[in-house]
């Protein structure tokens, strides 16, 4: 087993004694009644988070180049899901299904195409998120008290993933992914595996300079799509409310979104979300004036969501396997 992967098989077993914990301290009853006032309500709320895949499909069909752009909308859609499986399920560090989404369109078109195509896809979907946290930040400034360590953790982090996603960008833009390999070619280091991975990513590297060159249009588009992805968050915490019936006022529903996005950018890492998901949904509750039960109601609510659609990714997966299997 390698090293990441025991970092995190952990990260899986230690949010799963989180969660455990938080249950043991507020009570598995209390939140089992809560869940049971949504009730019938679960069902849109399921429903919402697989919408979101929907526009995030979107986001990812306008980072393809022909011919997986040419694919049917619902077989993308498909693929997407399956990626999202893999990295829901396994410990990749959410990039074991980048692989898989990669690998899967790459069947019809070529490699390096493929591989560009899912981490500009990563790349847009990272910078939404990051406009979103960011005017977020603002916003809460002006219009919500939060506590002060609250907000320096807020513009710290922030801060730096900025930074990290912009570079990641830059690195595409200019593709200088593969840079240190080719760099050590040139000086006949490392033998015959560091001059495959130089041509390998050397490959890559002009399909990101192509497509940030060429289709500025589609780069802009995908970054839009995915923040209509992310703003379904906003009308599936209104839902929560309305079915729980606890009054929540619009500027309350903006916060309780947006410090959850930010804390979703910053725990990314954790397979599963694993106790991460209830836990900032319990911050982010608290921290608007909510009870702790509300926010690991929600969360449950959030990871029944994800869970609904990680299932249906590996359904989605082994049907797209066995059918690429049945035309070879």
């Amino acid at each position: 087993m390698s090293g990441n992967k025991r970092i995190h098989i952990l990260l899986l077993l230690l949010g799963f004694a989180c969660l455990v914990w938080m249950l043991r301290v507020m009570g598995a009853g209390k939140v089992w009644r809560q869940l049971m006032t949504v009730g019938w309500g679960l069902v849109p709320l399921v429903l919402i988070e697989g919408l979101g895949a929907v526009l995030h499909t979107a986001g990812w069909r306008r980072c393809l180049s022909d011919p997986a752009r040419s694919w049917s909308y619902a077989r993308l859609f498909w693929v997407r899901m399956a990626g999202y499986a893999v990295n829901y399920f396994t410990p990749t560090a959410a990039m074991g299904g980048e692989v898989t989404r990669a690998s899967m369109i790459a069947s019809e078109g070529r490699g390096a195409e493929a591989t560009s195509a899912v981490l500009i896809d990563k790349a847009t979907i990272a910078f939404a998120h990051l406009l979103l946290v960011v005017s977020g930040a603002f916003l809460l400034a002006w219009r919500i008290p939060l506590p002060e360590t609250l907000q320096i953790a807020m513009v710290l982090s922030g801060s730096l993933l900025a930074v990290g996603i912009v570079l990641f960008m830059l690195i595409q833009k200019h593709g200088l992914l593969g840079a240190v390999f080719r760099w050590m070619r040139s000086h006949h280091l490392g033998g015959a595996g560091i001059r495959k991975l130089a041509e390998n990513t050397s490959a890559v590297d002009e399909a990101f300079r192509m497509f940030y060159r060429d289709r500025r249009r589609d780069l802009v588009f995908s970054v839009g799509w995915h923040l209509t992805g992310f703003l379904i968050g906003f009308f599936q915490i209104w839902l929560f409310f309305v079915l729980v019936h606890q009054p929540i006022s619009l500027i309350e529903i903006s916060s309780i979104w947006l410090i959850g996005l930010w804390l979703d950018l910053l725990v990314f890492v954790v397979p599963m979300s694993m106790g991460t998901l209830e836990g900032s949904r319990i911050v982010t509750f608290r921290a608007i004036g909510f009870q702790a039960v509300e926010g690991m109601t929600y969360g449950m609510v959030l990871r029944l969501g994800q869970l609904s659609c990680a299932i249906l990714g590996l359904l989605g997966y082994a049907f797209l396997t066995f059918r690429q299997g049945g035309r070879s």
